[in-house]
């Protein structure tokens, strides 16, 4: 922000934020519009229905953190506005260390280090980190400290990121534009593009499991998922088998198996299979709702990739 300008929103700051965790800025734009739109103040999200806000937050992926918004949310409206320090902010609901640091910075001129992945790239290159990530964290995080200053560190720590993912970027570093070249101890070595090291991944494991498309006349079987857990307070088909719930079918019906979906979890992948059917009976548990009623863009990615592929069942 300008010197002297008006102070940033913390509001929108936070919302932001929590948005951008394990999210790109291209696909949080659009809800991040939205949100603010539909709910300009964080006491307008507070008072918002869950079902909404779950809905609001459909496709954008990592559910807890749409209920810990709405947590959140509620606390800093019951205290009269979120707290300026690091500490208080941490308290609340769903604010881990980068979140309150970026916040307490950003929008109240405290002199707190923000350390994203961006930063921490800018930084293993500017001190020539060899430890390979994630153990070099501690250590990069020690080092970043040495670096932000006591004035504007709002404007210093959106520089720093910034800079990482315009400039100093994961491949192909663009070193001849970078404003401290002179002072990268990486580049200095020839090895700037090799930093961050970073320890190999262990392959993710497979889960598989089945969902239940249940028909019944011109209406299908949602549900809400229960409000914990993968894919937590999400509207969705019924299903079973690969989050830990062991559950049969959601009523009587001749099931028929018409293909499987993929979807890529963050620590696993998973196989669905997708069953469909006509009931014959009362359904043991959700609701059924229209099928012209059912909005694809509130259901979870997950279950809108389920949707797709059935629609040449439905529509028979």
């Amino acid at each position: 922000m300008p010197p002297n300008g008006p102070a940033p929103d913390p509001y929108r700051i936070w919302l932001s934020e929590v948005m951008l965790q394990q999210t790109t800025v291209a696909a949080v734009k659009a809800y991040f519009l939205r949100f603010t739109t539909i709910w300009p103040t964080v006491q307008a999200l507070a008072a918002a229905p869950d079902a909404q806000v779950m809905g609001e937050w459909a496709g954008l992926g990592y559910y807890a953190r749409a209920r810990n918004l709405l947590a959140c949310a509620r606390a800093v409206a019951d205290l009269g506005g979120f707290p300026e320090t690091r500490a208080g902010l941490s308290a609340l609901p769903g604010i881990g260390p980068y979140t309150s640091a970026a916040i307490a910075a950003i929008a109240f001129d405290r002199p707190e280090t923000v350390v994203d992945g961006n930063v921490e790239r800018v930084v293993s290159r500017l001190f020539a980190v060899q430890t390979p990530l994630p153990r070099a964290k501690p250590e990069l995080v020690a080092l970043a400290e040495t670096l932000t200053p006591r004035q504007r560190p709002g404007d210093y720590a959106q520089a720093m990121m910034d800079l990482g993912a315009t400039i100093c970027t994961p491949r192909r570093p663009v070193c001849a534009l970078c404003p401290v070249n002179a002072h990268c101890d990486a580049r200095a070595q020839g090895i700037a593009a090799d930093l961050p090291l970073k320890t190999p991944k262990a392959p993710k494991p497979l889960r598989q499991g089945t969902v239940w498309l249940a028909r019944q006349g011109a209406s299908l079987l949602l549900e809400h998922r229960p409000p914990k857990g993968l894919l937590g307070g999400t509207l969705a088909f019924p299903s079973a088998g690969w989050d830990g719930r062991d559950l049969p079918p959601p009523g009587p019906a001749r099931w028929r198996e018409i293909g499987q979906v993929r979807h890529v979890f963050t620590h696993f992948t998973l196989d669905l299979t997708v069953q469909i059917g006509d009931l014959t009976g009362n359904p043991t548990r959700g609701e059924l709702v229209r099928l012209r009623q059912i909005d694809r863009d509130a259901l979870p990615g997950l279950m809108r990739k389920v949707w797709d592929m059935a629609q040449p069942q439905l529509r028979g």
